[in-house]
């Protein structure tokens, strides 16, 4: 890799860890490229983005970066899983751990807060913005669909008692 290739790494590395919601760094010695790959097919499912980039390229993206704290975590084999969702990356991160021992959560940033293994954790155990929105929605739609609901109640119930009215008056 020239110089030019490592520049724009970093530059790339670098636009990743402003833009991105979190920021997850994992060790992933001993994982096949297979489980590697359906690693990045659950991230691109939530959202979410993998990258394997050396340490001293990515430590040199995130000087003067809100989330350099990280910087310490970039030792040994380790894998960015980063989203836009504050969530995202961190649930899927945490789930694949779990199937997966060979995983190892080292921490992460969300914003300019680091994270610890236990934070990344607590951040994957949040509701998503998806599921957010949806149990907003729902909030919303709930006492809209109550009003309507007593408001065609009562139509329905004159219209029931007029139909037998009329029934009675006929025969």
């Amino acid at each position: 890799m020239d110089r030019a290739q490592k520049e724009k790494l970093v530059d790339e590395l670098g636009q990743i860890f402003e833009s991105s919601g979190v920021v997850v760094v994992s060790h992933y010695a001993g994982i096949t490229v297979a489980e590697m790959q359906d690693l990045r097919a659950k991230m691109r499912e939530a959202g979410g983005s993998v990258r394997v980039a050396k340490n001293k390229l990515a430590k040199i993206a995130l000087e003067g970066k809100s989330n350099a704290s990280i910087a310490d975590l970039l030792t040994g084999m380790t894998v960015l899983a980063y989203s836009e969702d504050p969530v995202a990356a961190a649930k899927v991160i945490q789930d694949y751990s779990k199937e997966n021992d060979k995983l190892v959560i080292l921490g992460g940033a969300m914003g300019e807060t680091a994270l610890d293994p236990a934070g990344v954790k607590a951040v994957a155990a949040m509701p998503s913005r998806e599921e957010l929105i949806a149990s907003i929605v729902g909030c919303i739609a709930a006492p809209a669909s109550n009003i309507a609901g007593a408001i065609g109640a009562p139509a329905s119930n004159i219209a029931s008692i007029l139909s037998t009215v009329e029934d009675k008056a006929a025969a």
